[in-house]
């Protein structure tokens, strides 16, 4: 590499995209393009950054393998920055296997936490968690090793283990510091806030207050009787009953759950289960066949009676019941939810997330927009969606520098 590729190469490390910028804006050589390829996505243009990088990798010649490789995992990045989940995982696999095989351990090391990102996307933690595994964060850059911990943080959040987080958040706030790139570190205190943001909201009585992660946690391993509308699932500290597939019964376990110990009138309980403002015996009927089935599905751990004026849940082993609902009750929450990390999605890399078609999040995307809640830009294939006010800080491109090998 000449002075001026090298410069631009350390400018970047750094998280000086304009620095970079200012010693190869006019170059057109295969080294410079990637370059400013990865300077671009730092700025925020994702569109001119896959350009630029696409052509660096076409530009270097066969014989270039590494520089090849490193192009596909920029790529590869930006790609997944700007929510294209589908991008292809195989350019990636292979690019990384060039990369091992050259010895290239810490860009290699940066497309495995590439796969491991997407899969935490879309919510496969059991996979990222042993893809994780694979990784020694020791030999890791500061860089590299802030983004290790934040995917480690990240797992852990989602699966309410808040020490564990906190923990990890730690170790990426010193990496971070070390590293010395500011939006790195704009982005691990970003990661720290969800940490500190209401996350559900627990209804006891008919009376409700935030709940943070840490709060989920503890009241999901006390010995009360939890009716959890974020998952759709029924628990207390021994079994839980899932009722995902069953709305109807869902529906009614959480009006029974709310008005705890009270009974609810049959009318209330036809009225949130089946949505009629008026009932006759046919809904009266249909009610009572609805609470049998609800009776059977949680006869381990309560029971459904009747009262004089309607019906009543009654805690085998539990002391206590309590509704823990979503931050907002929304009918779409679960796809706003995504876009709540005000950063553009694609319908097909939301499709993919919530595991629905792309026509039914499409659809579900207009009526969203046709209400405020959401906007988009682009058209076609390029067409993105966000929320309309960004909070926060924007996801960090932690892209790895076309560095010598010194």
């Amino acid at each position: 590499m000449d002075s001026l590729i090298t410069a631009a190469a350390r400018a970047l490390a750094t998280g000086d995209p304009l620095g970079a910028l200012n010693r190869i804006a006019l170059r057109d050589d295969a080294p410079a393009l990637a370059l400013r390829g990865i300077a671009m996505a730092q700025l925020g243009d994702l569109v001119r950054a896959k350009t630029l990088v696409r052509s660096a990798a076409r530009a270097f010649g066969p014989k270039e393998a590494l520089a090849r490789a490193r192009c596909v995992v920029a790529e590869a990045e930006i790609a997944f920055a700007s929510r294209d989940l589908n991008w292809p995982t195989k350019a990636l696999d292979a690019a990384r296997a060039t990369l091992q095989a050259h010895g290239d351990w810490v860009n290699a090391a940066h497309a495995r936490y590439l796969e491991i990102r997407r899969l935490l996307l879309i919510g496969h933690l059991d996979e990222a968690e042993h893809r994780l595994a694979e990784l020694d964060p020791t030999s890791l850059p500061p860089a590299s090793r802030a983004a290790y911990e934040l995917v480690v943080a990240g797992i852990a959040m989602r699966r309410l283990q808040t020490k564990a987080a906190r923990v990890a958040l730690e170790r990426a706030e010193r990496a971070a510091q070390h590293a010395a790139i500011p939006a790195l570190t704009a982005e691990v205190e970003s990661a720290a806030r969800i940490l500190d943001t209401p996350a559900a909201r627990l209804i006891v009585g008919g009376q409700e207050r935030p709940m943070l992660l840490d709060e989920i946690e503890a009241l999901l391993a006390s010995p009360a009787l939890v009716v959890d509308a974020c998952r759709y699932v029924v628990r207390d500290a021994g079994s839980s009953v899932s009722l995902a597939r069953r709305p109807v019964l869902f529906a009614l376990a959480r009006a029974l759950g709310e008005a705890w110990p009270a009974d609810v009138p049959r009318e209330t309980l036809i009225a949130r289960a089946f949505r009629m403002k008026f009932a006759d015996d046919s809904h009266r009927a249909r009610l009572r066949v609805e609470l049998g089935r609800l009776r059977a599905a949680l006869h381990l751990i309560a029971d459904v009676v009747a009262t004089r004026r309607g019906f009543a849940l009654v805690p085998r082993v539990a002391r206590d019941v309590v509704v823990l609902a979503r931050p907002v009750e929304e009918q779409h929450a679960t796809l706003l939810a995504f876009l709540a990390d005000s950063e553009s999605w694609s319908s097909s890399a939301l499709a993919l997330a919530l595991g629905a078609s792309q026509r039914t999040v499409q659809r579900t995307l207009d009526t969203l927009a046709a209400a405020g809640k959401v906007q988009s830009f682009g058209h076609g294939r390029a067409r993105r969606w966000m929320t309309p006010q960004v909070p926060g800080f924007a996801t960090v491109l932690l892209l790895t520098g076309l560095l010598p090998n010194d």
